[in-house]
């Protein structure tokens, strides 16, 4: 009778979760399109301002893609459903990571911005600033291909060893790979390597997730650190520069509590599997998979937002493609886009 119950209750919260996902994910594809529709048509994707949001927007858009898919062969029965799974969970996992790494290097390009307008006031060599770009191009490469050779493991031995015969049940199209809510008497325990397998793909997420915390805080602290030191250089601090201040200040705090929140609950539902996997069935394993749905699934939608439309910088570029149309002449609007914004977009030049 207790396992008849708990199967029912598995049942509600799998199709709360592919609903939940499913809207979600349509939302995180709107949000990240837009973006990428936006950055295509203004042909600003190669503009070193607007690279990281355009790369960070593409992998939430193929992230959110695979959500998608997921929530829609749900309830699929073919046969070749659960080697669809298994494929599908490792594609998601190698864009979570392309994602946390392309947030990185989002940050990494703020700090770099930073550090431009600093070598303009302090009279750092050019050389120097040439090279922080340089490592802004190795960052975003390797944000792309480091994720593809943490899981070519998963993806080569999981074929050897047959893992995705485990992946027979429906629930393990949705979300990340959390295993069974509520146990029965027909679960069988995958064999070694698989199991192996599974918690080098957990302890990988959670390694990309400090470390993504952690580089978004220590990026964003010292880009705040180097932006005073700019606006405090001139000597005078009025209204306008505490303004400056308190809208770096947000963002600090606003960036962090975003990556917390869209993947805390997954975190900490990996964390448990990690340590406790038991603590994870029942209704607390049920309330971190309901979250997870949520927030992890709409990270696009969350990005676009904070990184995109209501950011500074993309709204001044929006501000100043504007401006050129309205106020230039057909010959003007021509030179400037044959120049491609270099006067906007490239390092100070002493």
């Amino acid at each position: 009778m207790e396992s008849i119950l708990g199967l029912l209750s598995s049942v509600l919260v799998y199709e709360a979760v592919r609903w939940i996902q499913l809207a979600a994910a349509v939302l995180s594809i709107l949000g990240s399109s837009s973006i990428i529709v936006y950055v295509v048509l203004q042909r600003l994707a190669c503009r070193p301002e607007l690279q990281p949001l355009f790369l960070l927007s593409v992998s939430d858009f193929l992230l959110a893609l695979c959500w998608l898919i997921g929530a829609a062969i749900y309830t699929t029965h073919c046969g070749h459903t659960h080697t669809d799974c298994y494929h599908l969970h490792t594609a998601e996992e190698l864009l979570y990571m392309a994602s946390f790494f392309y947030m990185l290097n989002y940050m990494w390009s703020l700090y770099m911005s930073a550090w431009r307008k600093f070598c303009c006031i302090t009279g750092l060599p050019v050389q120097f600033s040439d090279r922080m770009i340089s490592a802004g191009k190795t960052t975003a490469l390797l944000s792309g291909l480091l994720p593809v050779l943490l899981m070519m493991p998963v993806f080569i031995q999981g074929n050897i060893s047959q893992c995705q015969a485990n992946d027979s049940a429906p629930y393990r199209c949705l979300l990340m790979h959390t295993g069974a809510l509520y146990l029965n008497t027909h679960h069988q325990q995958p064999i070694r390597a698989c199991r192996l397998l599974h918690t080098y793909r957990i302890a990988v997420f959670l390694t990309t997730f400090i470390l993504t915390l952690t580089g978004i805080m220590v990026l964003m602290g010292k880009a705040r650190r180097i932006h005073r030191r700019v606006v405090t250089s001139h000597g005078y601090l009025g209204d306008q520069q505490r303004a400056s201040f308190r809208l770096v200040d947000r963002r600090m705090i606003l960036y962090p509590t975003v990556f917390v929140f869209c993947w805390g609950p997954a975190a900490c539902l990996a964390a448990l599997r990690f340590v406790e996997p038991s603590a994870c069935q029942g209704v607390a394993g049920s309330v971190l998979y309901i979250s997870q749905a949520f927030t992890s699934a709409s990270q696009g939608f969350f990005n676009c937002l904070v990184y995109g439309w209501k950011h500074t910088r993309f709204r001044h570029v929006r501000t100043v493609l504007s401006q050129d149309v309205d106020t230039q002449t057909p010959l003007l609007q021509c030179q400037k886009k044959k120049r491609g914004y270099q006067t906007l977009l490239r390092p100070c030049r002493p």
